[in-house]
């Protein structure tokens, strides 16, 4: 059989490519990982008791409000990195102006306040239980993720990886705010933000491991 002929025959019941089954796919994987990651909330820590509180519901909205922009920005990011030559026309960029956003009102919020508050506000009373909690809620998302991002077939798999886990932390992220009684801005810059970036840390390390197809 010549080369014409060989092409002709693989061709002839090509299927159309379905452009929207990983949109379909990440999506559910989305869903699903916010949906375990507040039941998981809600059983291990419970909703904090001030919740229903007019001033908990504005920190609670300044909280959601940043691990949600994480959450929409980098799931654009991750749907284009998780087809093959995705990475070549993805600049990441804006993937950082959630926590840039979150820094400056951070550093506004500290001027305007006491130096000898400075401590108090960095570190609440939950510091610990935050550091810890965030990359723990976050374990589970990331394997849904993983999952759903491996069906696409991503082929640079660090930067994929690094997604992912930006994705899962802002998922968690989101999940424990609803228990965090500590609101402070410095608090959430610091150790929202540092475990969000643990969590993508992680995930560009596991990455070529996990996504590998």
């Amino acid at each position: 059989m010549r080369t014409d002929e060989l092409v002709a025959a693989l061709s002839r019941h090509v299927e159309p490519v379905d452009h929207s089954a990983i949109r379909r796919t990440v999506g559910l994987a989305l869903v699903t990982a916010v949906v375990f990651a507040l039941g998981l909330m809600a059983v291990w820590f419970g909703l904090r008791a001030d919740v229903m509180t007019a001033r908990a519901v504005v920190f609670l909205g300044a909280k959601a409000a940043f691990a949600m922009a994480i959450i929409g920005i980098a799931s654009i990011y991750l749907l284009r990195l998780a087809r093959p030559g995705g990475e070549h026309k993805t600049a990441s960029i804006w993937a950082v102006l959630p926590f840039g956003a979150v820094i400056l009102l951070a550093i506004i919020s500290l001027g305007s306040a006491p130096s000898s508050h400075w401590d108090r506000m960095m570190l609440g009373d939950e510091w610990l239980e935050c550091l810890l909690s965030i990359p723990i809620i976050a374990i589970v998302p990331f394997a849904i993720l993983v999952w759903a991002v491996r069906k696409a077939a991503p082929t640079h798999l660090v930067r994929t990886g690094a997604f992912t886990g930006l994705v899962a932390g802002g998922i968690s992220a989101l999940a424990y705010a609803l228990h965090c009684t500590s609101d402070s801005l410095p608090f959430v810059a610091v150790w929202y933000g540092g475990t969000i970036v643990l969590c993508t840390v992680a995930g560009a390390a596991l990455g070529p491991r996990l996504l590998r197809w």
